[in-house]
């Protein structure tokens, strides 16, 4: 029997999408807990509970709340993370899990390419230079004969290889489970070692661990001046040991689209002049966007309805 389905994506919730439509017309009721906004853990609590459904973006999933969701059958993602998930207690209650495999792939891919462009030149630096109305250079350099390194090289990771082997780059991969099916003149897989010493980028496209991948250890293996790029999360880096190696010029510029909070609170880190910020915005593009919906709508209406 029909019932609710909370929809809490930002790129959803204020402006809606026209996949939507099929939910209401398979007769659930959309509620939208903070429209526009990432919800609250209060206003998720006043609306999941009543809820079927949910089609998540990135806010946390504790729990607690899913203890409280007696009637919650699926959460689906529109995107492919689910770190923020409380995934064990999801597991004990039998509620799916269902992800928009692929979907934001190619937008990614494309910001963390021009992430690294832009440390490379560095391009916001300058913009703002002359915005105060100073006019500085810094010399840059060229993406032709460097190594992009990158670390996890699924989906994403794989079309960043190919975007660099297209400008000329050579290209390191480091996976734990590689796809030697993966062939591409320029690319090639190595130890994460080879990565952190050889390449002028470093690229992450790899979920979290219990600690930071790049820490104060890592950090002191990279090449002088490397370029790091961070479009998966927040939790793979030392932020300590990031900034002490910015200082030093150990790394050249730091440039990410995600944060351990968000909207992240004012801080050394955040307002250095090496670091390149964006607002966790790699799916958000147009097509990404109808992509994830798509996917994520479908696997509402395949777990509900089979149900």
């Amino acid at each position: 029997m029909p019932g609710k389905i909370a929809i809490t994506p930002r790129s959803l919730s204020g402006q809606g999408h026209p996949a939507l439509s099929s939910l209401i017309g398979s007769g659930y009721e959309l509620v939208f807990p903070s429209p526009g906004e990432m919800p609250t853990e209060e206003q998720l609590r006043a609306t999941i509970p009543e809820c079927v459904g949910w089609l998540a973006g990135v806010e946390p999933i504790g729990g607690a709340l899913l203890e409280q969701a007696d009637s919650l059958k699926v959460i689906s993602r529109n995107g492919v993370g689910v770190s923020n998930i409380e995934m064990p207690v999801a597991d004990r209650l039998g509620i799916t899990v269902a992800r928009a495999e692929g979907a934001n792939a190619r937008g990614v891919a494309e910001l963390a390419f021009a992430l690294m462009l832009s440390g490379f030149r560095h391009i916001p630096w300058s913009d703002a230079g002359i915005r105060s109305g100073q006019w500085q250079r810094r010399k840059g350099f060229e993406a032709q004969g460097r190594t992009l390194g990158l670390i996890g090289c699924g989906a994403i990771g794989r079309l960043v290889a190919t975007m660099a082997t297209q400008f000329g780059m050579k290209v390191i991969g480091f996976d734990p489970f590689p796809d030697d099916s993966f062939v591409l003149e320029g690319f090639r897989y190595g130890e994460i070692g080879e990565v952190l010493e050889h390449s002028h980028a470093i690229s992450l496209h790899c979920p979290p661990s219990d600690k930071p991948l790049l820490d104060k250890v890592a950090l002191a293996e990279v090449r002088e001046g490397v370029v790091i790029i961070n479009t998966a999360r927040a939790e793979l880096v030392d932020e300590t040991a990031l900034l002490g190696a910015l200082n030093r010029n150990q790394i050249g510029c730091y440039a990410t689209d995600v944060y351990a909070c968000e909207p992240p609170a004012p801080g050394p880190l955040i307002t250095h002049d090496r670091v390149i910020l964006m607002p966790h915005a790699g799916g958000f593009t147009e097509e990404s966007v109808d992509r994830a919906t798509q996917g994520a709508v479908s696997n509402l209406l395949s777990v509900l309805e089979r149900r």
